[in-house]
């Protein structure tokens, strides 16, 4: 796709937007059968062909409504017509649009392209389609297409990496990923296989893998900015490419969404592709402890006592709280060994969030008070919303282990995100700025493209506008 500001004589294919009000206001100047069947209303296409071309009328609801609820049109808008579309300039035609909201109708038509698996052979995707715009400047348009593509880059990298399925996945197939994104947008990678990690002492990630036929992969990737006293971000992302729920097996019924167990990794993992190719001016370092909880000779047992990588001895009582195990490594191991501004682990960690919220928002848990309210307005604005929860100092008391300095679950059958958040703000190291996100609920669901559950991208525009508006 092609953002150009000029118009041509002749167009076989436009594009026109309207509000509500702006359709009630301007709509005496279209003919009868348009004003029978369009009102502007959110998501209404009214296609009118003619002997010279097409124009679409495209309805964006109320005039006052978010600016997100602009890509949300423009992703239906693409799923439903890209097949349909011609690879041709195509005028887009609202006095009315600002600068924000156009973007964010480029993103929506980009990331509406996306089905599993992924291939750019879509007509948005193709050069031929210019979209012809004279209400900005040519360097705006640039700015906006160089956005737009870095944001669907990124999130089309999550999506398609949370959809693949568990055999095509497997750790060294990841890895070898990491590896190849890190040089093309020159980061920094790092790896500790299973050996290097028992010298380190990453014990608590190390249990969960135990029991798997795949070698360890404790895996750091780092976006570095040549711009100085830049603010650095540290990310952990839960990476259970596959979650069989170990010995505490879960129910088949619905298992085979446990592909979907590595979401807070292909969040993290498509704002990383955002910030690199945005050069943005901060500092990222990235933990993506890889693993699958797998049933196996090998693997952890209900009982076990495991020392963690900063000391701490955890009992294990449930083999499916394994997320807040390989977290509790990756994020003591980022506050030991580097120094950051901003700490913040997402993970799709419990069914008690899921159970709390549905799809609407994420559970949010943080220590500080400035980048709880941050993540929360950057929710709001990105329509990734989070919604703030409780670490009161009651709830460590049911993480207290009569043979270990803690527990992985409570016994108790209520408030288990909270349990979980708890027990990670243990691995900290007093961090004065952490965040912890279970995005279980809403990384996985219900979308457009898909019949079945699919991955619907989460974490990545959050991660991407906080880092980029950070200051």
């Amino acid at each position: 796709m092609k953002l150009v500001n000029k118009k041509i004589k002749n167009y076989t294919q436009i594009f026109h937007f309207f509000t509500e009000e702006e359709w009630a206001r301007t709509s005496k100047n279209f003919n009868k059968n348009i004003n029978a069947f369009f009102t502007g209303k959110k998501h209404e296409v009214f296609i009118n062909v003619q002997e010279e071309g097409v124009a679409y009328f495209i309805g964006l609801g109320k005039s006052d409504s978010p600016v997100f609820e602009i890509q949300q049109v423009a992703v239906k808008f693409s799923q439903t017509y890209k097949e349909k579309l011609m690879a041709v300039p195509t005028l887009a035609v609202a006095d009315f649009m600002t600068e924000k909201q156009f973007e964010e109708f480029v993103k929506g038509l980009l990331l509406g392209t996306y089905r599993y698996p992924f291939e750019k052979t879509h007509v948005f995707w193709n050069p031929k389609f210019e979209l012809h715009f004279e209400n900005l400047s040519q360097k705006k348009l640039d700015g906006i297409s160089r956005k737009s593509e870095a944001l669907s880059n990124g999130q089309i990298a999550c999506q398609e990496w949370l959809n693949k399925p568990a055999n095509l996945k497997k750790p060294e197939i990841f890895s070898l990923y990491l590896k190849t994104i890190s040089k093309k947008y020159n980061l920094k990678y790092t790896s500790f296989n299973r050996k290097k990690c028992e010298e380190l002492g990453l014990g608590a990630y190390l249990s969960v893998n135990q029991g798997s036929a795949y070698d360890a992969a404790f895996t750091i990737v780092e976006y570095k900015t040549e711009v100085k006293n830049a603010k650095t971000f540290g990310l952990v992302g839960k990476c259970v490419l596959f979650d069989t729920g170990g010995i505490s097996l879960k129910n088949p019924d619905n298992m085979h969404y446990m592909k979907s167990d590595m979401g807070g990794a292909t969040a993290v993992l498509g704002a990383l592709i955002y910030a690199a190719e945005m050069q943005l001016p901060v500092n990222i370092i990235a933990i993506l402890p890889i693993t699958d909880n797998a049933i196996s000779e090998n693997a952890f047992l209900p009982s076990d006592i495991i020392t963690a990588y900063n000391g701490k001895t955890i009992e294990v009582l449930n083999t499916d709280a394994e997320g807040r195990m390989i977290l509790a490594d990756g994020l003591s191991y980022l506050s030991r060994n580097y120094k950051t501004d901003i700490l913040i682990d997402l993970a799709t960690l419990t069914g008690s969030s899921v159970r709390m919220f549905g799809d609407t928002c994420g559970a949010l848990f943080s220590n500080n008070e400035e980048l709880k309210n941050l993540l929360i307005k950057t929710g709001d604005k990105t329509n990734q919303r989070l919604w703030n929860l409780p670490l009161w100092d009651i709830w460590k008391d049911d993480i207290r282990s009569d043979v270990a300095d803690l527990k992985n679950i409570s016994m108790k059958p209520i408030g288990d995100c909270i349990i979980a958040a708890k027990f990670l703000e243990q691995f900290i190291e007093n961090h004065p700025k952490w965040a912890h996100l279970d995005i279980a609920g809403v990384a996985f669901g219900n979308v457009g493209y898909a019949k079945e559950k699919a991955a619907t991208g989460f974490g990545v525009q959050l991660l991407a506008d906080l880092i980029e508006n950070y200051h």
